[in-house]
């Protein structure tokens, strides 16, 4: 190895697994990220009305995740043509930027969905005026405002480069800029991630704290807190599978370079780094999972879309036609708890 050279990127990367791993992974996340999040997006826009705050977060949520994918198609020709951008400086810029607005964006909209639904278990009284739409709507756009202001550095940070006859673009920065890059990346890592996740433990530790405590609870506050333990099982996945260790190996491979250490630790870290990045990236196809189990409304929608919709109404109907009971707007669900003098009752969900 020649030390004269700068430290950052004087070591040759053994990096032909990328060449394979990440093509194939963007090129399913894209696939079904984008079916997804656009289905996500017909429903949130056509099939649910009105709004809760809930909704407001998971709608700004899909539109992140939407604007990230639609990038993808260009990553996934980058990386099959073996690190040759054609695309030009501006769109490699745009894509990182995409990635990490994406990023930071899903992080802090998975916090205030949380935050949500910490506030509506744990001080349901207290809470009422915080969880109105409308302050759903000013938190997101202070959201997008946050993030989009500590990411707009990556559109200096990020270049590209000639090699031979190819064109990188690259994830961190030019050679004489890399130490500033780092410095901000770790601002980024402090802010945007460990103080959210921080939160976001704490807010779970003490839901679940009321979740378990014993009491004489409904049907509808059982299914409720069965609700939000799916909310916490999925959320912290996202975070554990898709985020922390994104963020763990890339602060390893940033302050590894700088310390200057041998090729062959630098190799390895920056495997592991590839590694993770399209685990990142993933969770803009987990995210409509917690759609699907944070919000009723939602998975009757969903489920509307099948034949079980069908049935359903042709069931109503026989029972209508036969005087069974008095149904609403076609809907058949759980008899009421409360007692009737009809032997047989069928009412609304």
């Amino acid at each position: 190895m020649n030390n004269s050279e700068n430290s950052t990127y004087r070591c040759k990367f053994d990096e032909d697994f990328k060449y394979v791993l990440l093509p194939v992974s963007y090129g399913i996340v894209f696939c079904v990220g984008l079916v997804l999040n656009i289905s996500a997006l017909y429903i949130f826009l056509f099939r649910i009305k009105p709004w809760n705050a809930s909704t407001t977060y998971m709608f700004n949520l899909a539109i992140s995740d939407t604007l990230y994918v639609i990038s993808l198609p260009l990553l996934v020709y980058y990386y099959s043509q073996g690190d040759n951008w054609p695309f030009g400086v501006a769109l490699c810029k745009i894509v990182k930027f995409l990635f990490y607005t994406n990023l930071y964006c899903s992080i802090f909209f998975l916090l205030c969905i949380s935050v949500h639904r910490f506030l509506g278990i744990c001080y349901p009284m207290k809470s009422l005026g915080w969880l109105k739409v409308r302050n759903a709507r000013i938190v997101s756009a202070i959201v997008w405002f946050v993030v989009v202001a500590f990411q707009s550095p990556i559109l200096y940070f990020v270049t590209t480069s000639s090699n031979g006859d190819s064109t990188i673009c690259h994830d961190t920065s030019s050679v004489d800029l890399f130490d500033t890059f780092v410095v901000y990346s770790s601002v980024n890592l402090a802010l945007l991630f460990c103080v959210p996740f921080v939160v976001i433990i704490v807010c779970y530790t003490l839901m679940t704290r009321a979740l378990l405590r014993p009491s004489a609870a409904s049907s509808g506050t059982s299914n409720s807190k069965k609700k939000s333990i799916k909310m916490i099982i999925i959320v912290l996945f996202v975070f554990i599978i898709c985020f922390l260790p994104f963020h763990v190996n890339r602060t390893l491979y940033y302050y590894f370079r700088k310390l200057d250490l041998e090729c062959h630790i630098l190799n390895a870290i920056n495997m592991a780094y590839k590694v993770t990045r399209p685990l990142a990236c993933a969770n803009s196809c987990f995210d409509p999972i917690l759609y699907f189990l944070a919000g009723q409304n939602i998975r009757r929608n969903i489920i509307s879309k099948n034949g079980m919709s069908r049935i359903k109404n042709k069931f109503t109907s026989y029972v209508q036609d036969n005087n069974w009971s008095s149904v609403t707007n076609g809907n058949v669900g759980e008899s009421s708890t409360n007692p009737s003098p009809c032997p047989t009752t069928i009412t609304r969900m």
